[in-house]
């Protein structure tokens, strides 16, 4: 840092580049034209509609065979302006057919087949996929339909009309996939040891798509990583299952009278008014109907009202637990299903989480409105559905578990949880925008783990976790403004980077209160409604009055990352053109001056010079101090004063310090400059500028700070809000951090979790 004397009179010109303002143009170009459907506001329009697709099920889970078996009734109402002479459902487990071009597309390594395993899967298959044996009119007449892939069209004898609506019969089947053996977000589970299987059923059905006002029909094909876009409706679905299976399912059931035991029932009936999980099926119990199974079958009956979707799950296996959860005037019953392999995590957490993530998720969206909310415990997944999720996260087989197992757990079910509210009630296009639901529902997931435990170690949210990501090659980060299954690092893309420029925009750019509102604000218009992407854009601006076009442009539509370089710092004083005061500044600069080593060593190698030994050779310069030559004598400064106003001499003697600090926008995302200025009394103060600073010139800027303490240090982003990338180039002076060097490293395998280390070391202690 250079310090500068500054004149009263100071002048400068600076020649700037002007740049075309990409980075703060409007996003009018990208985003769809307003229109009756949808607002410039970002609110539904007058002419917003939405379809209704109704079903009734009976669903047969046939446990020696792993088949389902389905009749279902769908009854489609029209709500759109326009005639459909056909209608798309979704076939989702034909992913899994013989002929499913999901594998095919997959790009191969041999690297990717590190053990005889791997080449195993390589040729593991199943006669997977549905096998459709009817569809039908409510009248018994065969309607025509055409299977492409993942999709179904239905050819209707003549067009739905507006405000009309149709009814038809599937009959259908498939083979349960192995989870373990195939993948996938459903299917079953074997437990060796005790011969029983856990089912988690999803996607088993043919489902209506959406139509709407965006896409029309969206009938992308599922290709296994674009979810799934569904209209809400009501449904009844009987599940028969083996008579000692315990089930789980979307909505309520409304026959627990005739399929749970009179002890059960009882409890049931207690937890719904207890504040703390109370047990309806215990360990004990479950393990009882492990070794002594059941032949004969139970159909258990369920209602859905206003849901998109409806999963199951059924096991003999299962230990049920449940508690009540008030959100505003609703009880919400909150219930975990889990086999005794998930204790002892499951029992002492589960249903505990499920009740804060509803909790805390109404805080800061919409209230749920659900009856009840279900996590499910089954190995190694993580997917969500209308008021149930299924959940990993299982200890050791001697009960003990790992830190990151507990906390894979916690953060697992408080995701899934919340996937209630993003997508199943605020119900985003998963199949185009995945972000929209993975991304948001990450966000509050953050803010959800944050009020679990203090100092909770979220993997996303934190702007500093997302720079790793950002700072990568180019060529393999997409925008977030991708179709799912074009999209490189997933995770990263879908779920992290949206949920670090959500947290962002409410520490950084909107702060809290703003954000807080508006967040709110999307969420009401847009409760079991299909938002797109511009709904929520101009619905965060509407609310604030913060114009976030720039905003949306580099993180939504763009793949620059932050780095901002603090460049240079220029030290300057006024001159008060005081001579007193001025030639005492400039003798001490004088003698606080660097001396070059020769000029050093000269005072003692030459005894004399020629101007010391000749008296003639100094001339009125050499006489005179030409440190003063620019000062005003006493009485020219005395004009000087009288020119000036008392506060312009208060001002002008104040010994303000001024700072001309230089950045760099060497990433190209802009942002926020975050400075804080570290004074020699060891005192600390905190400058904001917006991020509006970069809105004329976008590669560098300046700005002047003034104070009245002398800065000792300045660190640009200095709370890790930005997701700056390079934090080198941050601070004056340069900040360097030892790495500590390991000699030696060595791989520790089948390492002890500390759990199994203490119950050890108890061992020994005893003994």
């Amino acid at each position: 840092m250079r310090k500068t004397l500054l004149f009263y009179s100071f002048l400068s010109s600076v020649t700037l580049t002007i740049f075309s303002q990409k980075k703060f143009a409007q996003l009018d170009q990208e985003l769809p034209t307003p229109n009756d459907y949808r607002t410039a506001s970002g609110a539904p329009g007058h002419g917003y509609y939405q379809q209704k697709a109704d079903y009734k099920m009976s669903l047969t889970i046939d446990d020696l065979n792993q088949k389902l078996y389905g009749l279902e009734t769908i009854t489609y109402t029209n709500n759109s302006p326009d005639q459909l002479s056909y209608l798309w459902l979704q076939l989702d487990q034909n992913i899994y057919s013989q002929d499913s071009e999901s594998k095919i597309i997959e790009i191969e390594k041999m690297e990717d087949f590190k053990s005889i395993s791997d080449i195993k899967r390589k040729f593991f298959s199943y006669d997977g996929g549905y096998k459709i044996e009817e569809i039908k009119s409510i009248s018994g007449t065969k309607m025509k339909y055409f299977i492409n892939k993942t999709m179904m069209r239905i050819d209707l004898e003549k067009p739905l009309l507006p405000k009309t609506s149709i009814s038809f019969q599937i009959k259908w089947w498939y083979n349960i996939n192995d989870r373990m053996q195939v993948g996938g977000r459903s299917g079953y589970e074997y437990f060796e040891q005790d011969k029983n299987y856990l089912y988690t059923i999803a996607q088993y059905f043919p489902r209506m798509c959406v139509y709407n006002d965006v896409t029309g029909w969206q009938n992308k094909q599922f290709l296994g990583r674009g979810e799934f876009t569904l209209p809400f409706g009501d449904y009844e679905v009987s599940i028969t299952v083996p008579a000692d299976h315990i089930v789980a399912a979307t909505g309520e059931c409304q026959n627990y009278d005739a399929v749970l035991s009179v002890e059960e029932k009882k409890r049931y009936e207690a937890a719904k008014k207890s504040d703390s999980p109370v047990l309806i099926v215990t360990q004990k119990e479950a393990e009882k109907k492990e070794n002594s199974k059941e032949s004969k079958t139970k159909t258990w009956i369920f209602k859905a009202k206003n849901v998109r979707d409806f999963a199951f799950a059924t096991s003999r296996k299962f230990i049920w637990d449940a508690q009540n959860q008030k959100v505003g005037n609703q009880n919400i019953l909150c219930m975990s299903y889990y086999p005794k392999e998930g204790n002892p995590l499951w029992e002492r957490y589960s249903t505990k989480l499920v009740a804060h993530t509803i909790k805390t998720y109404s805080k800061y969206t919409i209230n749920y409105t659900y009856p009840v909310a279900i996590s499910v415990h089954s190995k190694s997944i993580g997917m969500e559905y209308p008021m149930i999720c299924f959940n990993g996260g299982r200890p050791e087989s001697d009960g003990t578990y790992s830190e990151g197992e507990k906390y894979g757990m916690w953060g697992v079910i408080i995701h899934e949880v919340g996937h209630n509210f993003f997508p199943m009630i605020i119900n985003s296009d998963e199949r185009q925008w995945t972000w929209m639901d993975e991304g948001l529902n990450t966000f509050v997931q953050y803010l959800t783990e944050q009020e679990w435990e203090r100092g909770y170690p979220s993997r996303r949210g934190p702007a500093y976790l997302i720079a790793d990501y950002m700072r990568g090659d180019k060529k393999t980060i997409s925008p977030i403004m991708t179709n799912s299954e074009s999209i490189f690092q997933f995770g990263n893309n879908a779920y992290g980077k949206p949920a670090t420029a959500l947290n962002i925009l409410r520490e950084t750019i909107m702060g809290r209160e703003l954000f807080d509102y508006a967040f709110k604000t999307y969420c009401e218009r847009w409760k079991f409604k299909h938002p797109s992407p511009a709904d929520f854009f101009r619905t965060m601006e509407d609310a604030s009055a913060i114009d976030l076009d720039w905003f949306w442009r580099g993180w939504f539509y763009g793949t620059d990352n932050v780095d901002i370089s603090l460049d240079d710092i220029k030290w300057f004083q006024l001159n008060t053109q005081d001579p007193n005061q001025e030639k005492a500044f400039l003798l001490k600069q004088k003698n606080e001056k660097d001396v070059h080593i020769g000029e050093g060593r000269n005072k003692n190698d030459i005894q004399e010079t020629v101007n010391e030994r000749d008296s003639t050779i100094d001339d009125y310069y050499a006489k005179r101090n030409i440190y003063f030559v620019d000062t005003l004598d006493k009485k020219e400064y005395n004009e000087f004063k009288t020119k000036l106003s008392k506060d312009e001499i208060k001002l002008l003697n104040a010994d303000k310090q001024f700072y001309e600090l230089s950045f760099s926008n060497i990433g190209g995302l802009v942002m926020p400059l975050i400075l804080e200025f570290t004074f020699q009394d060891g005192s600390t103060e905190v400058r904001r500028i917006p991020a509006e600073i970069w809105r004329m010139y976008e590669d560098k800027v300046s700005k002047v700070f003034i104070f009245d303490k002398i800065v000792q240090s300045v660190r640009l982003d200095p709370f890790l809000e930005t997701a700056d990338t390079d934090l080198d180039n941050n601070s004056w002076p340069k900040e360097r951090k030892p790495t500590r060097y390991q000699l030696f490293k060595q791989q520790i395998t089948n390492r002890e979790n500390p759990m199994q280390r203490q119950i050890r070391i108890d061992e020994i202690i005893k003994n």
